[in-house]
């Protein structure tokens, strides 16, 4: 996906997942694709992995999670998040 597609999807899976009382998901970013341009300004790898963390700290969503840590290497490791959520009140 690109930025514009992925915030909204990923707004919608996490207030979707929050609201049927979900504790925990798992949101995978994938790790990047490598870039074969040398330029003199580097490309950062990897957009949505490096984003994905601000977003889930922000409106709308930083009401709801509680906590974003790395997956474990069964589960997407660098390319992966456990996002921890809040309990429906």
């Amino acid at each position: 996906m690109t930025l514009a597609q992925a915030h909204p999807a990923l707004t919608r899976f996490i207030l979707s997942a929050h609201d049927s009382g979900k504790r925990l998901v798992l949101v995978i970013t994938g790790k990047g694709k490598d870039r074969d341009d040398q330029g003199p300004i580097p490309i950062r790898r990897g957009v949505l992995k490096h984003q994905v963390p601000n977003w889930l700290h922000t409106p709308p969503l930083g009401r709801v999670v509680l906590d974003v840590r790395e997956a474990h290497f069964r589960h997407g490791g660098t390319g992966a998040y456990y996002v921890y959520l809040s309990r429906v009140r």
